[in-house]
């Protein structure tokens, strides 16, 4: 026995001496193979941006550059100082041979100029001061072509979350060097559905802690020192934090007045010109390079992002090489994980290194290298849940796909008819001052989790509406946008409506073999929060000019969640979960037709609200179903 102990004591040595051995390597090989130079690259208004490029010293051949734009620093700062790639999948591309170029956009950080969220695209440049982040990318791609000794003349640019809206900039750029493009998790609408607002409601927990945690801080000059968290609140419990900081004015008075975006969000809470003007999807008419869209169907902060932008090439850039592909990962998992599952929720492989090898570095290399056969990816590469399968489509949504509505009973239950004759509705009271938690956790961060969260919390609770099917008898597989047509009536003159698709998981059901495969866990009765989301009542008829409820009539709710690529298991349910608040992710309605981020404490008030679903007013949600 204690031999045994002994030899495999030896082997654990051994491994961690090779494991330490191999990172030495791999972190020695960038600075043998590789030689880091930092520039400060004009643009045409004179300003300059800070750039750093990584280019291997090998001369042999030319080499491609693939470049990131970014607000959020590309430290280290000095030649002698290199970012360790090998923490994510950047390292495939050095052991390519790819010119690596990350910049600090117009400014942040090291770079001059102003820095202006989210800047919206110029379409007609008429003079060299009309300079958005397409005309910046344009000359910062001329600069390095005409610069960087032994470059093929072929760039690439990428990017996840906020570098997703810039490498969506990029693609409108038209610079004929650049060759393929690849906006991962891009932010594309902060009004509608990315980020920052819902249908019009305020994430206050993301929106708060990014902009007035250090984000929207002030930078006067450039500088390589990240700002610090000025913020004084306590940070065990945002639950009850946010509740006791009560309504938006209150943070606007912890954050002073020289956040500028925070402000412009208070001074626009209607979807007008300042936040058109902010929908990347605008420039995408037209588009040269060849584009890759990835995202996440779990990503909690720009899942609207990816699938409304690759829409948007498709409607307005026919004849671009465009494609699509969403896998079951929280943002930007694709680049440092494994991507096998997320909370609780298992996905069956290792999926984020399937997308890497099978799908980003054969594009690039085939559009940057010119090596390699034509990947030949499927219009959309989309892996389903449920059944953890990857499937290709032609078109997105699928052409096969079915529009089917499921109408909400009044026992509670789902049917694929419409509710005969008459029937009470089923009614709640949204009580802001108790609002629906988006989790059942204490914790102060937002998780990522909780967009596979088990949603048994919520059905418990009086003012969350519950409606399920009945054991399924087959499979049951959506692909494409959800549809909530909800028949309402409300107490007061505002509500929001939350409505969420639950897997419901059997009684019995288990994963065998936890995520290191050596054991078990139980999931029976899980309820797999799938999609959900939130609309602002005010704003059901337009996002421009909202308008009252008037009080206990009949009117329609209806809006569009964001795509959904599932598969409800034969012996599962489908659930539908409808609440009138969402905290903290979202913010508060008053439950009052009124500017909300002019409320007052004092506004917040109890409603009542009734879900209609009689053969008159017909509750419906529409699913997306494909075969």
């Amino acid at each position: 026995m204690r031999k045994s102990i002994f030899i495999l004591l030896a082997l654990f040595t051994v491994l961690i001496s090779q494991a330490q051995t191999q990172y030495t390597l791999d972190s020695a090989w960038i600075r043998d193979n590789y030689v880091k130079t930092e520039t400060m690259i004009p643009m045409r208004d004179g300003t300059k941006l800070f750039t750093a490029i990584y280019a291997p010293k090998d001369q042999s051949e030319k080499h491609p550059v693939l470049m990131t734009r970014t607000p959020y620093s590309c430290a280290p700062y000095g030649e002698d100082r290199y970012r360790n790639f090998w923490d994510n999948h950047w390292r495939y591309y050095m052991r390519e041979g790819y010119v690596i170029v990350l910049q600090d956009v117009r400014g942040r950080w090291m770079s001059e100029g102003e820095f202006v969220d989210v800047r919206p695209f110029i379409k007609d440049k008429k003079a060299k001061t009309d300079i958005d982040e397409a005309s910046d990318t344009y000359d910062t791609i001329d600069w390095l072509t005409k610069n960087i000794a032994n470059n093929n003349g072929r760039v690439g640019v990428m990017g996840i979350s906020y570098p997703g809206f810039y490498s969506t900039m990029a693609a409108a750029s038209a610079h004929p060097a650049l060759k393929a493009v690849s906006p991962q998790a891009p932010v594309t609408d902060w009004f509608i559905g990315d980020d920052f607002h819902h249908n019009g409601a305020l994430a206050i927990m993301d929106g708060f802690d990014f902009y007035a945690g250090g984000f929207g801080y002030p930078r006067p000059n450039p500088t390589t020192k990240g700002p610090v968290n000025a913020l004084k609140i306590p940070r065990n419990d945002n639950y009850k934090t946010f509740l006791e900081i009560g309504a938006l004015p209150n943070f606007m008075k912890l954050t002073g007045d020289s956040i500028k975006f925070w402000k412009d969000l208070y001074a626009h809470p209607n979807y007008d010109d300042f936040w058109k003007a902010r929908d990347a999807r605008r420039a995408m008419v037209d588009i040269k390079p060849a584009m890759l869209t990835v995202g996440g169907t779990f990503d909690a902060e720009d899942v609207f992002g990816a699938w409304n932008l690759y829409k948007a090439i498709e409607k307005q850039s026919s004849n671009t090489n465009s494609k699509l592909v969403m896998g079951p990962w929280f943002h930007g998992q694709w680049s440092r994980a494994d991507g096998s599952y997320l909370g609780n929720v298992r996905f069956g492989s290792r999926t984020a290194e399937w997308y890497q090898n099978n799908i980003e570095i054969p594009f690039f290399n085939y559009h940057l290298k010119q090596q390699g056969a034509d990947p030949a990816l499927a219009e959309a590469t989309i892996f389903f849940t449920g059944e953890n399968k990857w499937r290709q489509f032609e078109s997105w949504p699928p052409a096969p796909m079915k529009e089917t509505a499921i109408y909400l009973q009044p026992n509670g239950s789902l049917a694929y008819t419409k509710p005969a004759g008459k029937a009470a509705p089923s009614e709640y009271i949204s009580d802001p001052a108790k609002p629906v938690p988006y989790t059942e956790d204490v914790h102060f961060n937002r998780t990522r989790e909780y967009m596979t969260d088990d949603q048994r919390f919520a059905s418990r609770r009086p003012d969350v509406l519950t409606f399920q099917t009945e054991v399924l008898e087959q499979d049951l597989s959506l692909a494409g946008p959800l549809i909530a047509d909800l028949l309402v009536s409300i107490s007061s003159t505002d509500a929001d409506f939350v409505v969420k698709l639950v897997d419901v998981f059997p009684d019995d059901f288990r994963y065998e073999g936890n995520r290191s495969d050596d054991e078990s866990y139980p999931m029976g009765g899980y309820q797999m929060l799938v999609r959900g989301e939130i609309m602002r009542g005010k704003f059901r008829k337009s996002f421009e000019t909202p308008v009252p409820f008037k009080p206990n009539a009949v009117e329609r709710v209806k809006f569009e969640l964001p795509d959904v690529a599932h598969t409800f298991k034969k012996g599962h349910r489908l659930m539908v979960q409808i609440q009138s608040s969402w905290f903290p992710l979202m913010d508060r309605n008053p439950q009052q037709f009124l500017n909300i981020y002019e409320a007052k404490d004092s506004d917040f008030k109890k409603a009542t609200i009734r879900i209609h679903h009689d053969a008159t007013n017909s509750s419906a949600i529409l699913l997306p179903v494909v075969k």
